[in-house]
Parts: C-alpha cells; structure tokens; sequence
C-alpha cells in the first residue's frame, strides 16, 4: 500500500501536538517537541524484519547523538503490523534489538498503535486511546531523560491515572474533534478514531 512519509509524520506532529501535549497526556513532551529534539523516523519496513531493522539503525543513531540535538525517536511504521496482538508481540523482539545493541539501561521503547488495547479492557474503551497514535510506532526515549523528567515530576506514577481520566473526561465525541486519526493521503486505516 503507498504512503506518503511527509503525511506520516504530519499525522504524528499533529497527535503530538492535539493529543499528548494538548491533552497533557505526558507533561515531559512539550519540552523536548518544543526545543526540536524530537526524531520522527518513517520506515516503509512492512514486515518485523524490516521493521527490526530499521529498529536497529534507529537505536545507533539515538544512543551516538546528543540529547541536545536528538533527544528521542518516533519509529513509525504505517505499513507494518495493522493488527494489535501481532504488533504487540514484536515487542519482544523490539527488546531484543535493544539488548543486542547493549543499550538496556540506556535506552527503552515505549509503543503507541492505532489499536492500542490494554489488557482487560474492550476495543472501544476510551482509555485504550491513551496509546493509540495514527501510525504503529516505537517511541525510542533516553533513560538519563526520563530520570530527569521524573525528578522534575515527582509524582510521575500518578500520569497513567490522570490520563484515564482525562480520557474518560473527553469521551469518544471529545477524542474524533481533535482530529488526530490518519491522513487519507497516509495509506492507512483510521484506526485511531472511536
């Protein structure tokens, strides 16, 4: 299916901007998007080998640059992995990559995916849709970074209920007016919208 790699990350920039940082859905964002230390990596990779390995140079290039200049990632891969489950085990392998680079304790990933759903709960359950981003995506962060933010934050293990409730607040009509679904011109399906 053809995308168009600019359309990507302009649906990532936007879901960015409305949702996380609008919705304050992770207060350590805003800084770094606003200081342009944020990488938005597109991968045509339509497979977990491809994806791995563009997984692979992704991790290289984060953990060799300045956290001034690159402080983290967004790999998003529109065309890998529609399906959640088959998304979500590719983690492991996701993990994998990282301990095979020896960058555990430097470096983690976090994922975000039009279908994001968590354990327990229905696939229309607002609460899911504080994970779910417009494209399958690994979220590359620093640890030095998050140590950092948290000290800033010190009640940092209070943000995933806050969001819940944000979300719960905002309600399925509240998250389709902020518009933060695919592109039509992306080539892929509007899995982020309830």
């Amino acid at each position: 299916m053809p995308y168009e790699a600019p359309t990507v990350e302009q649906d990532m920039r936007r879901w960015l901007e409305r949702a996380v940082i609008g919705l304050n859905l992770c207060p350590f964002a805003k800084a770094v998007h606003v200081k342009g230390q944020i990488h938005y990596a597109v991968s045509a990779a339509s497979c977990a080998a491809e994806l791995r390995r563009d997984l692979l140079a992704e991790l290289r290039d984060l953990a060799a640059m300045d956290a001034q200049q690159r402080d983290t990632t967004l790999l998003i891969a529109p065309l890998a992995f529609p399906d959640f489950l088959d998304f979500n085990d590719f983690l492991a392998e996701a993990d994998q990559a990282l301990a095979e680079l020896d960058l555990e304790g430097v470096l983690q990933i976090a994922s975000f995916h039009p279908r994001y759903r968590f354990a327990g709960t229905d696939p229309d359950d607002i609460t899911n849709f504080t994970n779910r981003a417009p494209h399958p995506t690994l979220h590359l962060l620093r640890e030095a970074s998050l140590d950092r933010a948290v000290q800033a934050f010190p009640e940092a293990e209070t943000i995933y209920e806050t969001n819940m409730a944000t979300l719960e607040r905002l309600g399925p009509e509240g998250w389709r007016a902020l518009d933060v679904g695919p592109s039509p011109a992306a080539g892929t399906e509007g899995g982020g919208r309830p």
